[in-house]
């Protein structure tokens, strides 16, 4: 039975990448912070700490915390935005997989081997070969910004959330930031609640540990954007152990 589509590629299509990158290259001339997801993930974990940017996009926050000094991987559904990520950052590793089915991940030798696959293009272009995840282990935080847990196929939202969980070595961080209503989100209408998500986490082993409702840090009141950080309680197997 095939997958059903991702919400994103319903509204996106497929060649949303150079779009994307425009717009926020616009809002950085503006003077727009540019960086608070990245700058929440350096309050919450120091470096260098090992971080999945999952659905990273054109990579603008994995690039950051890169800069900053931890150990990054990119995985994203749309090869046109992972295009515009390799082209800024070849030397990170960009992952095009999706989230629904991240088996592997958290392996070194799996994770080189998928990385080297989807890069060798950037390999062979460039001359020079892309980092591969050779320091291996467990990921000490994944960070799903921008609205991804939402713009999820319909139905595979708590099979991701398990995924993610699964990635993370006891005591690390899934930290999640999406819209709740209309207003913050590229969707007539909401397609997860709080009380859904806080959900899927608890049945893979996450416990909540903050809401926010900015990435700025300001503190959640009820609004229609959350920022949710959940820890992988040590002691507690994840759903694939």
């Amino acid at each position: 039975m095939r997958e059903p589509r991702s919400r994103w590629t319903d509204i996106a299509g497929g060649d949303a990448g150079e779009r994307y990158a425009e717009r926020f290259a616009r809002l950085a001339e503006s003077g727009a912070d540019m960086h608070g997801e990245a700058r929440l993930c350096a309050e919450l974990l120091p470096p260098p700490a090992r971080v999945l940017d999952a659905g990273c996009g054109t990579g603008r926050v994995a690039i950051r915390l890169a800069e900053l000094g931890y150990d990054c991987v990119g995985v994203d559904l749309d090869a046109s935005m992972l295009a515009v990520a390799r082209r800024v950052a070849p030397r990170l590793p960009w992952i095009l997989a999706d989230l629904g089915d991240l088996a592997g991940l958290g392996d070194p030798v799996a994770l080189a081997d998928r990385t080297d696959q989807e890069n060798r293009i950037v390999q062979d272009e460039r001359g020079n070969s892309p980092q591969s995840g050779e320091k291996g282990g467990s990921f000490d935080m994944v960070v799903a910004a921008g609205n991804v847990i939402p713009l999820l196929a319909p139905g595979t939202e708590a099979r991701t959330v398990a995924g993610l969980a699964a990635l993370l070595r006891p005591g690390g961080l899934l930290v999640s930031g999406f819209g709740l209503d209309a207003a913050h989100l590229p969707l007539a209408s909401a397609t997860v609640t709080l009380a859904d998500y806080d959900g899927w986490c608890r049945e893979v082993g996450l416990s909540p540990l903050r809401r926010l409702a900015t990435w700025e840090g300001a503190p959640y009141d009820g609004g229609g954007y959350a920022v949710s950080v959940h820890t992988r309680t040590p002691g507690r197997r994840g759903p694939r152990e």
